[in-house]
């Protein structure tokens, strides 16, 4: 499907499931490009992010790959696996693993965390060029509104 030439009236008609798929592998691929020119991917930042009392982690405290792969289990993708994830920021010295198997971030991965989160408003600000803010936020909303009408409860 295009957009090129396409009126107003033949968009109305388009399946939101196809374009809204099209943007998710489009977003997803671009930012991971993004975050690999960086010298990280995206399920280790989330690993770290995880596992930080500076970012989602409420207490800081270890968590073994499965409870990590619950705690993501929302937003990772079927091709990411945290195990060999993990093995990378391990022998970076940015996670360490305890005798119960739980991964705990150290120093150093946490100031990798925070310099990789820096990244962020630049592929942001890329992402969204040319796209006022009452645009998105109207399409945001929109898309939710399709989610309540499917009845989905992730509202």
């Amino acid at each position: 499907m295009t957009t090129q030439h396409t009126s107003d009236a033949e968009l109305a008609a388009q399946p939101a499931a196809y374009w809204t798929g099209v943007a998710y592998e489009a977003l997803i691929a671009f930012i991971r490009a993004r975050q690999a020119e960086h010298g990280f991917t995206q399920p280790q930042y989330w690993l770290l992010r995880n596992l930080s009392k500076n970012d989602i982690s409420p207490d800081g405290h270890g968590m073994t790959t499965s409870e990590l792969q619950q705690a993501m289990s929302s937003y990772i993708r079927p091709e990411d696996d945290l195990k060999v994830e993990a093995e990378v920021l391990l022998e970076r010295g940015w996670l360490t693993r305890d005798s119960e198997g739980r991964l705990w971030i150290t120093n150093a991965g946490d100031e990798a965390r925070a310099d990789f989160k820096q990244h962020a408003p630049a592929i942001r600000d890329r992402i969204h060029q040319g796209i006022d803010d009452t645009d998105y936020i109207t399409t945001l909303k929109v898309l939710q509104q399709m989610i309540r009408n499917t009845g989905s409860t992730m509202v």
